[in-house]
């Protein structure tokens, strides 16, 4: 599902259900302006050079390409972001009005970044296989132009809802399935202000980047109030900043208060994207099913 920036205030909750429950990733292109994106470009890659300096502050999701966390308010439109009545309203209704944030970060694939393999970005909760409901979402918002020698986002709709026998964490899908994720399979290309919502469930994969220019993807993670997402990561706010926050912005951050903010040593290493998916398919080699966190 996909509606533009003037539809916001009128995204009917049907709509919104239908399509995390349904493909597992709905859109809302032009949220923001383009002048918006590059800002945030400019947040990003400031903040990898500062993360490559720092051991355990950028990790590797696979050849030349990087996940970082970071600081809400190391990011000049967080708050934009979060207040915006589309993902809001997004949250409110799949995750109820007690939605936590919990997780601020982003992905960047470099050139020469690989196909990566097939997976979920982490092991299906009991919400989801036996309460048959979503408990966490992911919302991306991308910082260029997307085209598709950049290596896009690459998804298989409605795979949430899969569940992979003999795979203990339940992450990267046996050999017999690729062929289904390969024929469901939708690259997404999305352009600076465009901002999106998906289950992290929902199987997908980063692409190959052949351009000549990174491509980075704000990453901002939902949870429910039952959900245990926050425990892999380290969100963290200053007295200051967080006084200073709408209150749409305080009740729902999941961030301890620190008087000086610190580095984010990140742990949740996913050892299955340290091998690439060559363009055949095959994995150079096979990914495990475990993370370490």
């Amino acid at each position: 599902m996909q509606m533009n920036g003037g539809a916001a205030a009128t995204i009917e909750p049907s709509e919104i259900m239908g399509g995390l429950f349904g493909d597992g990733i709905i859109g809302l292109k032009g949220a923001f302006e383009p002048r918006f994106a590059d800002g945030l470009h400019h947040d990003l890659m400031t903040l990898f050079a500062e993360a490559r300096q720092v051991t355990g502050g950028a990790l590797p999701r696979g050849p030349q390409r990087w996940y970082v966390e970071v600081q809400p308010e190391r990011i000049g439109g967080f708050v934009a972001i979060v207040t915006h009545p589309w993902f809001v309203a997004v949250c409110e209704t799949v995750l109820t009005k007690r939605y936590r944030i919990v997780e601020v970060g982003f992905d960047i694939p470099f050139p020469g970044a690989a196909d990566q393999p097939w997976h979920r970005d982490f092991a299906v909760p009991a919400a989801t296989s036996r309460d048959r409901r979503l408990d966490s979402l992911a919302f991306n918002l991308t910082t260029v132009d997307t085209r598709p020698e950049h290596g896009p986002f690459e998804i298989a709709p409605g795979t949430q809802w899969d569940e992979f026998d003999g795979c203990e964490q339940g992450m990267f899908p046996p050999q017999a399935l690729w062929e289904r994720y390969r024929a469901r399979a939708v690259r997404k290309m999305p352009q600076r202000g465009d901002i999106s919502a998906r289950s992290a469930l929902t199987v997908h994969r980063g692409t190959a980047n052949r351009s000549d220019e990174p491509r980075p993807v704000l990453v901002i993670g939902v949870d429910a109030p039952d959900a245990c997402n926050a425990d892999h990561h380290d969100l963290q706010v200053t007295r200051g900043w967080l006084d200073a926050a709408p209150a749409q912005v305080r009740e729902h951050l999941a961030a301890r208060v620190v008087e000086r903010l610190e580095p984010v040593i990140q742990h949740h290493v996913i050892e299955g994207l340290l091998a690439a998916d060559d363009d055949g398919g095959a994995l150079t080699q096979a990914p495990i099913c475990s993370t370490t966190e």
